[in-house]
C-alpha cells in the first residue's frame, strides 16, 4: 500500500507491547478511594482528555485512518486476548458508545453512526482449520457467523461500513506456492477495497429495529 502512496500506520500489540487489560490505572481521575465503574470513569476521563497516552493514541490513529484493518488469528472461534484487549481500552464511553442522543424515537448513535460513520472497515484473518468446517454446514459454524460479534459489534456499532472480511484457511500447514498465492489474493482485495461492497447491516436509527421507550 505504501507503494501506491497510501499512507499506513500499524499498531503492532506484541512489539509494542500492548496492555490488554482495563483496571484503575487506565482512569487517572478516578480517586484511589472510589469503586471503579468502568464506562463511568472511561466517560468522565475521555470528556476530560484524561485517558492514558497509549489510549489516546490508538483513539487518534482510527480518527486519522479513511480505512481501518484488524488483522488476527482465529483464536477459540473468537480474536486473540490482545486485540480484544485494545477493543476494550480504546472504545471508551463517549468514543465508541454512549455517543448522541438517547429518546424514543432515536437509541445513541451506534450501528452504522457514531464516530466511526463513514470510514471502511476489514477483517483480516488466519485459521489452521478446513474451509469446509467454517462453512454453511461446517462443523465449526459459518465463518460469517463466528466473526459477526467482530464485524457488526466491534466495527459496525461505532459507525464503520464493514467489508467482508479476507480470511485465509490451515495456513499452518500452508508451503510457499501456497503463501504467495493467498498473498497475491490478498493484495487484491486491498487495491478493491474503495469500491468493494460492503455487508449490507442495517442501521438501527432507520426504522428497521424496534426502539424501547426512554425512560
Amino acid at each position: 500500500m505504501k507503494r501506491r502512496g497510501i499512507k499506513v500506520q500499524i499498531s503492532d500489540l506484541y512489539a509494542m507491547p500492548w496492555k490488554a487489560t482495563v483496571d484503575r490505572s487506565d482512569f487517572p481521575l478516578l480517586p484511589p478511594d472510589e469503586r471503579l465503574k468502568v464506562a463511568e470513569a472511561s466517560a468522565q476521563n475521555f470528556a476530560a482528555h484524561q485517558l492514558t497516552e497509549d489510549v489516546q493514541v490508538e483513539q487518534e490513529k482510527l480518527i486519522w485512518a479513511d480505512t481501518v484493518i484488524l488483522q488476527f488469528p482465529l483464536w477459540w472461534f473468537g480474536m486473540p486476548a490482545i486485540l480484544k484487549g485494545w477493543v476494550d481500552r480504546i472504545y471508551a464511553c463517549g468514543f465508541a458508545y454512549g455517543v448522541g442522543e438517547h429518546s424514543d424515537k432515536r437509541w445513541g448513535d451506534r450501528y452504522g453512526e457514531g464516530k466511526m460513520a463513514g470510514k471502511r472497515a476489514m477483517l483480516v484473518v488466519t485459521a489452521g482449520g478446513w474451509q469446509e468446517h467454517y462453512s454453511q454446514r461446517g462443523i465449526d459454524g459459518p465463518i460469517d457467523d463466528l466473526l459477526f460479534p467482530i464485524t457488526h459489534g466491534v466495527l459496525f456499532y461505532p459507525g464503520f461500513t464493514v467489508l467482508p472480511s479476507f480470511v485465509a484457511y490451515r495456513v499452518d500447514r500452508f508451503n510457499e506456492q501456497q503463501f504467495d498465492a493467498t498473498a497475491q489474493e490478498l493484495r487484491e482485495r486491498i487495491k478493491t477495497i474503495a469500491s468493494t461492497a460492503p455487508i449490507p447491516y442495517r442501521k438501527q436509527n432507520d426504522g428497521d429495529y424496534i426502539i424501547p421507550k426512554w425512560n
